[in-house]
């Protein structure tokens, strides 16, 4: 079957892509890994022996990136409907993490512990239907804002892609009810087309 325009866009803008090479010269799974590292230059969220929170964490690119922040006496738990490869120094638990047996797993892994930091670089699997796709993003950001509030420390952080459209304002609006101070970045290594933006909040309110 013959490729679309546009899928051969894609194609020839991701192999030309300066991030994609520079992936793959680095060892990580996805040009997403620098978007965590340019917002956690900037943020300073992440820090050696903390324990961090990966929501939606396939391929695995930010988790590779928070476990050698975190060092070897932090922790990195994550999780994804869809299976990972194995990430050195990451728990991994694979499933629905709204579903009540797969959260009463990740509990479990977490023991009596809490998080420093939750991040989620989710997105929805894309119809091409621009209201429905914002509909099912909104909704993922919501769980990974519900998942925070239940399982982050007094004063953690939060950090989550967000697109812009319908619902934008109003989860902006209640992640600073949540969190003493909520900046949003454009990383670099995010596509300029890209109506994505990355929410960071700290100092959660508990």
């Amino acid at each position: 079957m013959a490729r679309s325009k546009s899928s051969n866009r894609w194609l020839e803008e991701h192999v030309n892509d300066p991030f994609v090479k520079k992936a793959q010269m680095d060892g990580y799974r996805s040009r997403s890994s620098y978007k965590l590292l340019e917002i956690n230059a900037k943020d300073k969220l992440i820090q050696p022996t903390m324990t961090v929170m990966d929501l939606g964490s396939a391929p695995g690119g930010w988790s590779q990136v928070a476990t050698d922040l975190v060092g070897h006496k932090g922790r990195v738990i994550a999780s994804d409907i869809l299976p990972m490869d194995a990430v050195a120094g990451v728990e991994f638990i694979q499933g629905d993490f709204t579903e009540n047996a797969v959260f009463e797993e990740i509990m479990v892994v977490l023991g009596d512990a809490k998080v420093d930091v939750v991040i989620s670089d989710m997105a929805p699997n894309i119809s091409g239907v621009n209201a429905a796709d914002q509909a099912a993003s909104m909704y993922l950001i919501e769980l990974a804002l519900d998942m925070a509030s239940q399982v982050l420390k007094p004063k953690g952080s939060f950090v989550a892609k967000v697109f812009h459209g319908g619902g934008y304002d109003g989860y902006v609006k209640a992640v600073r009810e949540q969190f003493d101070k909520v900046v949003v970045r454009k990383p670099d290594s995010s596509r300029a087309r890209s109506r994505e933006v990355y929410l960071v909040g700290k100092g959660f309110r508990g």
